[in-house]
């Protein structure tokens, strides 16, 4: 089985560039506190280090 990591939107994407609002949509976030368990490609995690302050790693799981 693949690893995977559970990632939780922590901030809001208003008064943010566009860039930073797709790539949560990219990463299936849309609300306030969603999770979402994403593949640990290094697509995703880079996804998830250009926009640290919006959103965080809960658990990583192999």
């Amino acid at each position: 089985m693949a690893k995977t990591i559970v990632v939780k939107q922590i901030g809001s994407p208003i008064r943010r560039p566009a860039k930073q609002r797709q790539t949560l949509i990219g990463l299936g976030l849309n609300k306030m506190h969603k999770t979402r368990e994403l593949e640990d490609t290094p697509a995703v995690r880079g996804m998830v280090n250009s926009i640290p302050h919006m959103v965080e790693i809960i658990e990583e799981r192999d």
